[in-house]
């Protein structure tokens, strides 16, 4: 038997096993090798926010869903979070994460609301103006 670290004897199958966080699956598993999210023009920022469509019907049992969606879609239906937020909550890599919500947006099951673009933001001078105006009444 050989060893990994002095004193770890090194058995078949133990590369996929972490002591601390128990079986291990490379993300490229989850994904199905796939590093696109979705339908052909998604994109899903850190900050768009991500909630779960309440028109859709309730297929938890799809068999086309990984335990990995459904945790996605369990977040989302308790409250709407960000694509950074259900990373974390996951505890999966973004770029995983982006692949998964890109099946679920193509299923209907998740709605993506992206963030406003800067351009479209109202200008600074404007909102001082609007304080000051507020101030002064």
């Amino acid at each position: 038997m050989t060893e990994d670290a002095p004193g770890t004897p090194s058995r078949p199958g133990s590369q996929w096993y972490d002591l601390e966080a128990g079986p291990l699956v490379r993300p490229y598993a989850v994904t199905g090798g796939r590093t696109q999210a979705g339908p052909p023009g998604a994109r899903f920022d850190l900050i768009a926010l991500v909630a779960l469509d309440r028109t859709a019907p309730e297929t938890d049992e799809d068999d086309s869903l990984g335990p990995e969606h459904l945790t996605l879609v369990e977040l989302c239906r308790a409250e709407t979070l960000s694509v950074a937020e259900l990373a974390a909550g996951t505890g999966l890599p973004v770029g995983v994460v982006r692949v998964l919500l890109g099946d679920l947006l193509e299923r209907g099951r998740v709605i993506v609301r992206r963030p406003v673009p800067p351009a479209h933001l109202p200008d600074e001078r404007i909102l001082r103006e609007v304080i000051e105006g507020l101030r002064a009444l």
